[in-house]
């Protein structure tokens, strides 16, 4: 059903932008047949607001990969350096739910692991929206902050990174099958914000595959048969996302190349001192205002990898 409804909302819209150029034809045939320069502003208007249709329709040509559709999982990992990246993390947190509720889109937190002093060790974010996983695949990869540290008594500038995984959720328990002996399951107490009932009781879950030593926790639900339906639904994206890489490194080694997400190949800089700026290092894409890209405002950064990214092939 989702299916259908996504294919009958784009027929609807190329129908919608046939049905605009037959009107603007016939008020072209009008104008000529009557001479009348009058309808020049109208005609002017309507060739605006079939090029923007188009645009939007032509971007959508970048957003047409298998699962790009989908919603998706984000999760993000503070890098070393303690507080100061663990305070970044929860300021990517905060950015990419600012993005979500820009879109429209919903974003539920499904784990959370605080940091000791500030911040968070990690995050586990369920995003659902039309081609959720379509954006956010462009945030996948480290990303790197410079900053005055609001925690050094010397205000010294450090630099801060983070990890930022993108995965696309499993819509079908047939795409990714688990043997319920290879799963190892345990409880725990919450440990993020959900009122008594989480803290005194051990609703959290965490499962292991130990065929692959994949781990998924969930401890954003007040039942713990909630908690496991959400982390078992994490561990299938996850082992999905295996297969994906799998066959993407076949598919690298016959092209010849290899790639990697490692620590240290930051796709983005978020600057903000000595000067301010945002630049994402694989389209050269930038703009001096940070805050407002750390508020959410990444749509430009997106469109830049993903244009980027059809012009290779990919």
């Amino acid at each position: 059903m989702r299916r259908l409804s996504a294919l009958s909302e784009e027929t609807q819209s190329w129908r919608e932008l046939e049905r605009k150029v037959n009107e603007l034809t016939e008020l072209i045939d009008l104008s000529l047949q009557e001479r009348d320069v009058s309808l020049e502003q109208e005609i002017h208007s309507g060739v605006n607001q079939i090029s923007s249709h188009l645009e939007r329709l032509d971007f959508q040509l970048l957003l047409s990969g298998d699962y790009d559709k989908r919603d998706a999982l984000l999760a993000i990992h503070a890098g070393a350096g303690g507080t100061e990246s663990q305070d970044w993390a929860e300021i990517l947190l905060r950015m990419y739910l600012r993005w979500s509720e820009r879109r429209g889109y919903r974003a539920d937190v499904l784990d959370l692991s605080p940091g000791e002093e500030a911040g968070l060790k990690s995050a586990m974010l369920e995003i659902k929206g039309s081609y959720a996983y379509g954006y956010l695949k462009s945030e996948h990869g480290v990303h790197r902050l410079v900053r005055l540290s609001p925690f050094d008594a010397d205000h010294a500038r450090h630099t801060s990174f983070a990890l930022v995984e993108v995965l696309p959720e499993v819509e079908q328990a047939m795409e990714v099958r688990i043997n319920p002996d290879d799963l190892k399951m345990e409880t725990f107490r919450s440990s993020g914000p959900g009122g008594q009932h989480m803290q005194k009781t051990s609703t959290a879950v965490r499962l292991t595959h130990l065929p692959t030593g994949i781990v998924a926790s969930c401890q954003s639900q007040r039942s713990q048969h909630r908690n496991k339906e959400i982390a078992l639904r994490v561990l299938q994206t996850r082992l999905l996302e295996l297969e994906r890489a799998k066959e993407a490194e076949e598919r690298t080694k016959l092209k010849g190349e290899h790639l990697t997400a490692a620590w240290g190949n930051q796709i983005r800089s978020y600057v903000l001192h000595p000067y301010r700026m945002v630049k994402d290092h694989r389209t050269g894409y930038e703009i001096s205002d940070a805050e407002a890209v750390l508020d959410g405002e990444l749509d430009e950064f997106m469109e830049a990898y993903l244009r980027s990214q059809l012009g290779k092939g990919k």
